[in-house]
């Protein structure tokens, strides 16, 4: 397969990163001019838009700022350092959730809201990216961000411990820290045990999304 300058739409495999996408597009287009618009966790799958060329990369932070929509699933009763599937279990305890009390803590985040990056982000402090302090066991004050959750929407509830949720919502906001809020409110702890991008903008997965395949980078 080969790429002409253009705007392309991926549906980003589990265990990929998105620069492992960027870097599987470079090796099959004439340019090094290629970025991707929101990065997504190895941890999740789903949309990603790749831009090939100098025309195409230019309306890359304009896409990245539009509005997303992710189908989730969230387990309670288990904390990870990382907020989701990957990360180390810091606290476990059983459960057993209440649709109608998950109904009303979920309408509780709906809104313009204050959120705090997680450890594990790419997000910046001081010219070091969080991560990387996180990987040396080192946590730094951050910063909060302003973010707006426009749908957050219980699609399936699975008693003990799991739901199923449709979040829209603005730019920058985390999923996972999401999750973690959630459960904070619920008093159990909840990570984010699954995650599937379906829309940037106007862009939605679908079937005619490239699925890269072979080596990632």
């Amino acid at each position: 397969m080969f790429f002409e300058h253009g705007l392309y739409s991926f549906n980003k495999p589990l265990g990929w990163t998105s620069y492992d996408v960027v870097n599987w597009v470079k090796r099959r287009c004439d340019t090094r001019k290629v970025g991707h618009a929101g990065t997504l966790d190895p941890a999740a799958e789903g949309l990603l838009l790749v831009a090939v060329g100098r025309e195409y990369t230019k309306k890359l932070e304009q896409l990245a700022g539009q509005e997303k929509e992710y189908l989730c699933e969230i387990t309670f009763g288990i904390v990870t350092d990382t907020g989701d599937s990957e990360g180390k279990i810091l606290s476990r305890q059983i459960v057993n959730i209440e649709k109608n009390t998950l109904q009303t803590i979920l309408n509780g985040f709906i809104g313009q809201q204050k959120q705090i990056p997680p450890m594990y982000s790419a997000v910046k402090v001081r010219g070091q990216k969080l991560y990387e302090l996180a990987r040396q066991g080192i946590e730094v004050e951050r910063p909060p961000k302003d973010i707006e959750i426009k749908v957050l929407e219980l699609l399936d509830f699975r008693p003990p411990d799991k739901a199923s949720l449709r979040v829209v919502c603005s730019k920058g906001t985390y999923i996972r820290t999401l999750c973690y809020n959630i459960g904070e409110k619920m008093e159990t702890g909840a990570y984010m045990s699954k995650l599937t991008r379906t829309r940037i903008g106007d862009y939605r997965l679908n079937a005619e999304c490239i699925t890269p395949q072979g080596r990632r980078s």
